[in-house]
């Protein structure tokens, strides 16, 4: 990956993003198409189709959000022991979860006054970035 930075950070993998979303899309607009212009008898196979495009749908969105999460919970571990590291204390609790999840991307020399700032002026995940002159990149970050 080429150097990481506020405008080209967000990662989409073009086999699931793309092609699955899109499979998944044709799915359901030909199980559709097959419901409301099949014969009379293919009512049945055509509810069947879109149940399962419907479960793919579900399966797709907990195969991207779970380890997501699990992602999220471990950068806010980390930052909370970078901040502990540098402070002698946790992180604030004022702080949100996106904010936590921004601030991993600034270097030591400007993550004491971005995250006084992104408390200030409760900044979000966005301005927290855009804010940020020298990235830290995060290259395992799914």
């Amino acid at each position: 990956m080429k150097t990481q930075n506020f405008k080209n950070h967000a990662r989409l993998v073009k086999g699931f993003h793309g092609l699955l979303s899109l499979g998944i899309l044709v799915l359901i607009i030909g199980t559709v198409t097959y419901l409301f212009r099949g014969a009379p008898g293919h009512a049945y196979p055509a509810t069947l189709l879109l149940i399962t495009a419907f479960i793919f749908s579900v399966l797709v969105w907990y195969t991207r959000s779970f380890p997501l999460k699990a992602q999220d919970r471990a950068i806010r571990a980390e930052e909370n022991l970078r901040y502990y590291v540098r402070k002698g204390t946790l992180l604030p609790s004022e702080l949100k979860l996106s904010q936590i999840i921004a601030l991993r991307f600034a270097p030591d020399e400007e993550y004491d006054a971005l995250m006084a700032r992104a408390l200030e002026e409760k900044l979000g995940q966005k301005e927290i970035k855009a804010a940020i002159k020298n990235w830290k990149p995060d290259y395992h970050r799914v």
